[in-house]
C-alpha cells in the first residue's frame, strides 16, 4: 500500500483493512454527481504529496456504492472525511472546507507522530534514538517532553473526551460549546486515543479530571473553572487576541452581501473571470452600465461554502442587490429576456 497518492477503495474488505492501519488514515466519502467533491479530491491529492505528511494514508470511497459502510460510518452527506488512527475513528469533517481539512490533517498527523514517540521502546544508552517530528520540530520520547509538545500544539488546547466535532461526554461538550461561544480558535486532543497520555497528564498538571484547558502552555483548569472565568469575563481576556474571530461567518456574509448595492459572487473577478458562467454574468452586468463589485469565492473557502447555506442557493455565480439574493446566471438571463433586469438590479 503506497504512502503517497489517494487510493480508491473498492470493497468492504479493502475498507476494513485500510482503517486498521496503525498510521493516520484519512478517507473521503464522495459522489461523482456532487460538484463539491472533485475540488476536495484535488485537495486530498495535494496533501498526499506533501513531504511532512508522507506517513499519512489517504483514500476515497464512493459513498452510494457502499451503503453498508456509509450507514456504519453515519455518512449522511458528501463530502465527508473520516480520520482513523490504529483502527479507531479520531476525527471527522462534514462538508467541503479545504482550509479546515488541511488543518485537521496536519493536527491529527502531529498527534499521530507524538503518540508514536510516546509508545516507542526505550533504547539502550549506546544507541542513538531516532528523532520523531512533532509538528515541524523533533522531540525525544520522554513523557514530560511529549506532554509539553501536545499542550503547546495550539495557543489554546483542550484535552477532552472525543473532539470538537464529536465530544463524547457532557462535560467535554459543554467545554467546546463555551469556547465556540467565545469565538475562540482552539486545538483538541482526544484522551481516549492514548491511555498513557490520559493518565500521565493528570500527574503532570496535578489535575485529576477532564476536560483540561491550556492557554499558551499553562493550565487554566476544568469545566467549572472555565465557566467561572467565562462568567466574569476573565476567560475572554486570557484568550490570545489572534484566536478570537472578528465575528461569526454569518455576520461576515451579511457585510459582504451589503458591501455594494450590486454584488456578484463569482469565480475570479470582473477583470479575470475563472469560469464560463462567471464570465457570462460579468458580461451581462457590464452591459447594464450599472456600478457593481465582485467577490472571488476561490479566495475564501469559508465564504464559498457558507454563502450557499446563507442564501439557500447551491451554485455560483450569485447576484445580490442591497443585500438580497437575486439569483444565479439563469435568473439574470430570464430577467434580461423579460425586460426586468435593469429595474431589478437597481432595487426598484
Amino acid at each position: 500500500m503506497a504512502d503517497t497518492g489517494v487510493v480508491e477503495l473498492t470493497s468492504q474488505e479493502q475498507f476494513d483493512s485500510f482503517v486498521k492501519n496503525p498510521k493516520l488514515v484519512v478517507i473521503h466519502f464522495f459522489a461523482d454527481w456532487a460538484s463539491e467533491c472533485q475540488p476536495m479530491n484535488e485537495v486530498l491529492e495535494a496533501l498526499s504529496k506533501e513531504q511532512e505528511l508522507k506517513g499519512v494514508l489517504f483514500a476515497k470511497i464512493p459513498a452510494e456504492n457502499f451503503p453498508k459502510i456509509s450507514m456504519q460510518c453515519k455518512i449522511s452527506a458528501v463530502p465527508t472525511f473520516l480520520f482513523y488512527l490504529s483502527g479507531k475513528l479520531v476525527d471527522r469533517l462534514d462538508g467541503a472546507n479545504a482550509a479546515k481539512l488541511t488543518q485537521m490533517v496536519k493536527n491529527n498527523n502531529a498527534k499521530a507522530q507524538t503518540l508514536e514517540a510516546a509508545s516507542a521502546p526505550v533504547l539502550p544508552g549506546d544507541v542513538k534514538p531516532v528523532e520523531v517530528a512533532v509538528t515541524t520540530k523533533a522531540t525525544s520520547g520522554s513523557s514530560d517532553e511529549i506532554l509539553k509538545k501536545l499542550i503547546n500544539q495550539a495557543q489554546v488546547m483542550l484535552f477532552m473526551k472525543g473532539n470538537a466535532e464529536n465530544p463524547q461526554c457532557g462535560f467535554s461538550r459543554q467545554a467546546v460549546a463555551l469556547l465556540k461561544e467565545l469565538k475562540a480558535e482552539f486545538g483538541t486532543f482526544d484522551i481516549f486515543t492514548d491511555e498513557k497520555v490520559r493518565q500521565d497528564l493528570k500527574t503532570y498538571s496535578n489535575w485529576p479530571t477532564y476536560p483540561q484547558l491550556y492557554i499558551n502552555g499553562e493550565l487554566i483548569g476544568g469545566l467549572d473553572i472555565m465557566k467561572e472565568m467565562a462568567a466574569s469575563g476573565d476567560l475572554a481576556e486570557m484568550l490570545p487576541k489572534n484566536t478570537q474571530k472578528a465575528g461569526t461567518l454569518e455576520e461576515r456574509l451579511k457585510q459582504l452581501t451589503h458591501k455594494a448595492s450590486l454584488m456578484a459572487f463569482v469565480k475570479g473577478d470582473r477583470n479575470v473571470p475563472k469560469c464560463g458562467f462567471s464570465r457570462q454574468l460579468i458580461e451581462i452586468l457590464n452591459e447594464t452600465k450599472l456600478p457593481f463589485e465582485t467577490f472571488d469565492i476561490l479566495t475564501d473557502e469559508d465564504v464559498r461554502q457558507g454563502l450557499k447555506t446563507f442564501s439557500n442557493w447551491p451554485t455560483y455565480p450569485q447576484v445580490y442587490v442591497k443585500g438580497n439574493l437575486v439569483g444565479g446566471l439563469d435568473i439574470i438571463k430570464e430577467l434580461r429576456e423579460g425586460g426586468e433586469l435593469l429595474s431589478t438590479l437597481k432595487g426598484e
